[in-house]
C-alpha cells in the first residue's frame, strides 16, 4: 500500500513553490543602466558523469533486493484492531507478507491477518490481489495466506533459509512496508539469539533472533534475509517506548516457519498434543488447576478444578468457587513444573494419543494421574 498524501499535512516544500515564494516576497528592483554581471563557466554541468562503482557490500545489498523484493507485498486487512501487550508492539491490521511459491502462497504474522478470513495484498507493481487465510498458528504469530489469482499465474518467491546456522554479528536485510512505504529494505546484524517473545495468547516462542534491522509499523511479517537472499526469519515485533524502531527488532526463526508452515496448509491449524487445561496457577508448590476443558483429556482422567458451592461470612451466603481444594500439578512424567508455559511446552513435545503422568497435590495427598493426549481443538 502507498502513503496517502492527499490528506496529510506534510512540511515540506519543493524548491519550485519555495523559488515562487522569494520572487513573491522580493520587492522588484528599479531598472538601471548597469551592465549585468558576466555569469561564472557553468559548462562544467554538461560534461559527462563517470558512474561510481558498487562496493563489494553494495552489490551484496542490491542484488539481494532485486532478488527478494517483489516476493514481499503489503498486506492490509478489514479490521485493524491493535495489538499492544507488555512492552512488545506487533503491528497489526496492516503489514507485510512474504511470497514462499510461485503459486501464491505467502506467510506473515498471525497477528497482521487478526480476524481476517481475506486480506488485500498489493504486489511490488501496485496490482492487487485478494488473499484467502489457509491457516494460522497464534502460538508462534504464523500465518498462511493464499493468493487468488487467474489460474496459472506464477509469482516471485523466497527460498526459507536454514535459521540454526545463524550467528550473532552477521549481517541481515529487512524487506517489508514500513508507515505504508512498500518494498523498503534496511540492514543491521543478528543482534542476539534464543530470545523468548510472548503472544497474543499469552504463549512463549523461544528461539526468537533479535536484530537492529530498523523494522517499524508495517514491517511485521516481512523477512528477514541473509546475504544469499534467504529468508532466516519473519520480522515480528519491536521492542519500543514511542511506538517506532529502537534498535531491537524480533524475529520469528525460519526453522519454525519450516515446521509449522506444511501443517497449515495441509490441516489448516497445527495439530498439536492436548492435555485439557485451560488455566493454571503458578504457586510454590507447582501450578494449580484453575479451569479444565469440559469432556477433555485432563476431565477423563479424573483431575480436579476449584469446587463450586455456598460459602458463609457470618450472616451472609455467598455462591463461589474454592480453588485451594483444586489440584496442584507439581511434575509431569517426573519433570519438575512451575508454570503454565513449562507444562504445555512439554506436552507440545508428545504426540496425540500418547500418554504423560501428571503428579498431583490433592489436598495434602500426593497422586499420581495417567493422562490420554488427544489432538487440540482450532486455536483462536
Amino acid at each position: 500500500m502507498r502513503p496517502n498524501f492527499s490528506k496529510a499535512k506534510i512540511g515540506v516544500i519543493s524548491t519550485a513553490m519555495l523559488l515562487s515564494i522569494q520572487i513573491q516576497a522580493t520587492p522588484a528592483r528599479a531598472q538601471t543602466a548597469e551592465t549585468p554581471e558576466k555569469l561564472p563557466d557553468l559548462s562544467f554541468l554538461s560534461k559527462p558523469v563517470q558512474s561510481t562503482p558498487l562496493s563489494e557490500e553494495e552489490k551484496v545489498n542490491v542484488g539481494v533486493y532485486k532478488k527478494c523484493g517483489k516476493a514481499v507485498v503489503n498486506i492490509a486487512t478489514v479490521t485493524t484492531p491493535e495489538g499492544y501487550y507488555y512492552n512488545i508492539m506487533p503491528q497489526e491490521g496492516i503489514g507485510s507478507g512474504t511470497i514462499i511459491s510461485k503459486d501464491g502462497y505467502l506467510v506473515t504474522n498471525e497477528h497482521v491477518v487478526g480476524a481476517s478470513e481475506m486480506v488485500r495484498v498489493t504486489l511490488f507493481d501496485g496490482s492487487s490481489y485478494a488473499a484467502k487465510l489457509v491457516g494460522k498458528d497464534p502460538s508462534n504469530d504464523l500465518a498462511v495466506l493464499k493468493i487468488q489469482a487467474p489460474a496459472g499465474k506464477q509469482f516471485d518467491c523466497i527460498e526459507i533459509g536454514n535459521s540454526s546456522e545463524l550467528e550473532v554479528g552477521r549481517k541481515v536485510l529487512a524487506i517489508g512496508n514500513p508507515f505504508g512505504y512498500d518494498q523498503t529494505m534496511t540492514q543491521g546484524m543478528i543482534s542476539s539469539l534464543g530470545r523468548t517473545l510472548r503472544t497474543r495468547n499469552n504463549r512463549m516462542i523461544k528461539g526468537i533472533i533479535q536484530t537492529d534491522a530498523a523494522i517499524n509499523p508495517g514491517n511485521s511479517g516481512g523477512p528477514l534475509l541473509d546475504t544469499a537472499g534467504r529468508m532466516v526469519a519473519i520480522n515480528t515485533a519491536i521492542f519500543t517506548r514511542a511506538g517506532q524502531n529502537s534498535g531491537i527488532g524480533f524475529a520469528i526463526p525460519a526453522n519454525i516457519i519450516r515446521s509449522i508452515v506444511p501443517e497449515l496448509i495441509l490441516h489448516h491449524r497445527v495439530l498439536r498434543p492436548d492435555i485439557g487445561i485451560l488455566a493454571l496457577q503458578e504457586t510454590p508448590a507447582g501450578v494449580r488447576v484453575i479451569r479444565l476443558a469440559s469432556g477433555g483429556p485432563a476431565v477423563k482422567a479424573g483431575l480436579q478444578g476449584p469446587k463450586a458451592g455456598i460459602y458463609r461470612m457470618g450472616p451472609i451466603a455467598i455462591r463461589g468457587v474454592d480453588i485451594s481444594s483444586a489440584d496442584i500439578i507439581s511434575h509431569v512424567d517426573n519433570v519438575r513444573i512451575n508454570t503454565q508455559d513449562e507444562l504445555l511446552t512439554y506436552i507440545e513435545k508428545k504426540k496425540p494419543n500418547q500418554v504423560v503422568t501428571l503428579t498431583v497435590n490433592r489436598n495434602g495427598t500426593i497422586l499420581k494421574i495417567p493422562v490420554k493426549l488427544s489432538v487440540n481443538s482450532n486455536e483462536q
